[in-house]
C-alpha cells in the first residue's frame, strides 16, 4: 500500500463498530491510559492519517491500543511494517514482527498485564470471546460516561447505552468465553444499562428508569463485581429520591454500603455523601451532617491517584462539595450551601459540564435563600441554554417559584421572568 493509498480495511472496521474519528481517538487514548497509566495523544488528524494511508505502521503504543479497541491485529486492520531500506539486509516481515512485538509489549504492559490480560484477538481461540473484546467494550463504555458528563440525561445517551448493553448480551449468547470473561462482560452489560438508567433519571424519564433498574440489578448480580453492584444501588437511590420515596432511597444507600466495594474509602465516602442527601430529604439534619462528616473523612483517607472504574472518575472533592451543597440547600442551610458551591466551582473538572450547571442552579437557590435576588438571577443566568434540561431545568423552575415568593417586586425577578418568556 503506497502512502497515498487509502486503508480500506481500517475504514471498514471503523464503520462496522460505528466509530467517528473523534470517538475512535478517544477510545485509543483511553486504551493507552488503561495499559500504560498515561493518556494517549491521538487526535482526529492521527485517525485521518490512518484512513488515508499516510500512516502505514502506527507507533507501538497506538498499534497495541488499536488492537485492544478493535479486537484484531494491526495487520488485520490494514497496516504493514515499514519496508527495510535497500542498504539493510532484508528481514521477512513475520520475523521482524516477532522480534519487535515481545519487547514493545513487555515495556508497554508491565504495569497492567496482570489485570488486563492478553490484548489481541489472537490470544483467544477462533470465535471465542477474550480479554481484547472486554477491553474494546470498556473503551466504548468510557465514551458513554464522557458523553453523559457533558450532556447530562439526554435520550441519545440513554439509547446509545442500551444499544451497547444489547450488543454485549448478544455476544454472551452467541460466543463461548471463560467464566472470568463472562463475569466481566456481564459487568459491562450492567455498566451500559446503569448508564441508561442514570440518563433516564437525570432526564426525568422515571418510568423508563424503573425498567432499566431491574435489568441493571440483575446484570450487576450476574457479574459478581462489587463495584458494579455499588454503582447500581447508588442509581437506585437517586431514582427513589426523584420518586419521593426517601426512606427507600436511604435503604439503597445502605445496600451500597454492604457491598465489598465499600471497604475502599473512596466508595465509602461517596455512599455516605449520598446518604446525607437522603437524610436531608427526610429532614434529619443531625444524621445528614454526620454522614457528610464521615464522607469527608473517608475521602481524606482515600488514594485518589489509584486506578478506578471509568464511572467513578467523577467522584472527587468537587463532587463531595456538590453533594454537600445539595444537602445544605435541602436543609435550608444557605450560607453553608454557598460555601460548598464555591468549593465545587473552584475544583470542578472542565469536562463535567452537567455538574457545573447543577452547581450554579443550586448556588442560585442558596443566594435567593439569603434574600439576594440580583445575585441569584445573575448566577442562574450563567447556565447556558443547552444545559437547561433534566435536573437543571427542574431546579431552575423551582428557583423561579422561590424567587417570586421571596422578591416578587424586585427588578431581578421581573428580568428573570421576562427572559423565561423569550
Amino acid at each position: 500500500m503506497s502512502v497515498s493509498e487509502a486503508n480500506e480495511q481500517f475504514m471498514t472496521h471503523m464503520r462496522e463498530l460505528g466509530f467517528t474519528q473523534e470517538e475512535l481517538a478517544e477510545s485509543i487514548n483511553t486504551a493507552i491510559e488503561r495499559m500504560s497509566g498515561r493518556r494517549g495523544t491521538v487526535s482526529t488528524r492521527t485517525i485521518h492519517n490512518f484512513k488515508t494511508g499516510r500512516t502505514r505502521w502506527p507507533q507501538a503504543r497506538q498499534r497495541l491500543a488499536l488492537e485492544a479497541v478493535f479486537g484484531c491485529t494491526a495487520t488485520e486492520l490494514g497496516f504493514a511494517p515499514h519496508a527495510p531500506s535497500s542498504a539493510a539486509r532484508p528481514t521477512p516481515v513475520s520475523t521482524q514482527h516477532r522480534k519487535e512485538d515481545p519487547v514493545l509489549r513487555r515495556d508497554f504492559l508491565t504495569a497492567s498485564a496482570a489485570t488486563l490480560g492478553p490484548l489481541t484477538a489472537s490470544s483467544s481461540a477462533p470465535g471465542r470471546l477474550g480479554q481484547s473484546d472486554v477491553n474494546r467494550l470498556a473503551a466504548r463504555f468510557t465514551l458513554i460516561v464522557a458523553n453523559d458528563n457533558k450532556a447530562g440525561g439526554t435520550r441519545e445517551v440513554e439509547e446509545a447505552a442500551l444499544v451497547w448493553s444489547r450488543r454485549v448480551l448478544h455476544l454472551q449468547n452467541t460466543r463461548p468465553a471463560s467464566q472470568r470473561v463472562r463475569g466481566q462482560l456481564y459487568g459491562l452489560a450492567g455498566a451500559f444499562t446503569g448508564s441508561a438508567l442514570w440518563a433516564a433519571i437525570d432526564g426525568g424519564r422515571l418510568d423508563q428508569a424503573g425498567h432499566h433498574l431491574s435489568e441493571a440489578i440483575a446484570l450487576a448480580g450476574l457479574s459478581g463485581d462489587p463495584s458494579m453492584q455499588f454503582r447500581v444501588w447508588g442509581h437506585a437511590g437517586a431514582l427513589y429520591r426523584h420518586l419521593g420515596q426517601y426512606t427507600r432511597a436511604l435503604a439503597a444507600d445502605e445496600a451500597a454500603q454492604r457491598t465489598r466495594a465499600n471497604r475502599n474509602p473512596l466508595y465509602a465516602s461517596l455512599a455516605h455523601a449520598r446518604a446525607a442527601v437522603h437524610h436531608a430529604d427526610l429532614q434529619n439534619r443531625q444524621a445528614a451532617l454526620r454522614s457528610l462528616g464521615i464522607a469527608e473523612a473517608s475521602l481524606g483517607r482515600s488514594d485518589t491517584d489509584a486506578p478506578r472504574p471509568a464511572w467513578l472518575r467523577f467522584y472527587d472533592s468537587a463532587e463531595f462539595h456538590l453533594l454537600a451543597l445539595t444537602t445544605s440547600v435541602t436543609l435550608g442551610l444557605w450560607e453553608e450551601a454557598e460555601a460548598h458551591a464555591h468549593h465545587t466551582l473552584a475544583q470542578l473538572r472542565p469536562d463535567l459540564l452537567r455538574n457545573r450547571a447543577l452547581t450554579h442552579a443550586y448556588l442560585a437557590h442558596a443566594q435567593i435563600g439569603q434574600h439576594e435576588p440580583e445575585l441569584a438571577v445573575a448566577t442562574a443566568n450563567r447556565i447556558p441554554a443547552e444545559a437547561r434540561h433534566g435536573r437543571t431545568a427542574r431546579l431552575l423552575n423551582s428557583f423561579g417559584h422561590r424567587l417570586h415568593a421571596v422578591a416578587p417586586k424586585a427588578s431581578a425577578t421581573r428580568e428573570w421572568f421576562e427572559m423565561e418568556l423569550l
